[in-house]
């Protein structure tokens, strides 16, 4: 079978290599090149198995690769993704930089895959979402679609993850010693930068809604798990009927009558949600709780479920569902 040659820039990060992972591990994908300036020449061992030696960005030839993932740091991302067009191949991008609600994305999809599905297909360029949004999102994007959340609510997401949102720079407050048998917050007073891209969708979908978004660090590697407090403009007879009727038949979907715990997500590129009904206050008030790899369907999982629409490939192929 003939592969389709895709590139990865900044290749040596923990989204750069879960991609590289799963690269190597698709049907129809090969490596063409993986790029790590700081660490040209070296070789890495990757996620699971199997190795990879990184190149220069400037020592590669960006339109060898029929595809390219930038998974370079936000800011730095944009200029390479603008090289990599112009050397003719796709790109999803990883950074921030042409997601909605960032400045610069108009006229390329933003990668949330179940929502835009159409729009990713065959495009050139996509954004992929942000770790956090993702699991907001998803778990939101019904109520948001059928008009359910009480006007002028505010809809509040307390969201903990582990260290590796964070990426791979070294930082004190990230040491194990800081990390773990610890618990806490950052990223406080509603200004985290993945708010900007969860408005965006809000307004898109016409929300009468304010976000109030905590982050919180938890001390373990991976995953993402989101407590979503959202006030009703009415009562829901049949609170999980919202998902299953948005959801049904999507293969990185599950909906479960247990909480959703990180366990349940580990190296899969699923969204596991649940709700709950919230008793003793005056509004009609659910609670959905929505679980994450945020190295898979929070970045590497989801740009591959976009690079195969890109590419004319089976939605799921490569990917652990």
């Amino acid at each position: 079978m003939h592969k389709i040659p895709v590139g990865v820039l900044g290749a040596s990060g923990y989204a750069g290599r879960e991609l590289c992972a799963l690269i190597q591990r698709h049907d129809g994908l090969t490596l063409a090149y993986a790029t790590a300036n700081s660490q040209r020449g070296e070789t890495a061992e990757l996620p699971r198995g199997g190795h990879v030696t990184f190149d220069a960005a400037d020592d590669v030839q960006l339109g060898s690769a029929a595809l390219v993932f930038s998974a370079l740091p936000h800011g730095a991302s944009a200029e390479w993704v603008s090289r990599a067009r112009a050397a003719g191949a796709r790109v999803v991008d990883l950074s921030a930089d042409l997601r909605i609600g960032n400045g610069a994305s108009e006229g390329i999809p933003y990668g949330l895959t179940e929502l835009r599905r159409e729009r990713i297909r065959g495009a050139e360029c996509v954004a992929n979402p942000g770790c956090y949004p993702t699991s907001a999102l998803i778990a939101l994007a019904p109520l948001f679609e059928q008009g359910l959340i009480a006007p002028g609510a505010t809809v509040h997401i307390s969201a903990a993850s582990g260290v590796s949102g964070a990426g791979l720079s070294p930082r004190l407050d990230l040491l194990f010693g800081e990390v773990t048998e610890n618990y806490r917050a950052y990223g406080t007073g509603n200004a985290h930068r993945h708010l900007n891209e969860m408005r965006a969708l809000a307004t898109e979908y016409g929300a009468d809604v304010d976000l109030l978004f905590t982050p919180h660090l938890l001390p373990i590697a991976r995953g993402i798990l989101s407590t979503i407090t959202v006030p009703l403009g009415r009562p829901l007879e049949d609170l999980m009927a919202p998902w299953r009727e948005r959801y049904a038949g999507e293969p990185f979907i599950e909906l479960a009558d247990a909480l959703p715990e990180l366990r349940h997500v580990a190296q899969r590129n699923v969204v596991r949600i649940a709700v709950r009904g919230v008793a003793g206050v005056r509004t009609p008030t659910i609670q959905v709780f929505s679980a994450i790899d945020n190295l898979m369907k929070g970045a590497a999982g989801q740009a591959l479920q976009n690079a195969n629409l890109m590419l004319g490939l089976a939605e799921q192929t490569g990917l652990p569902a």
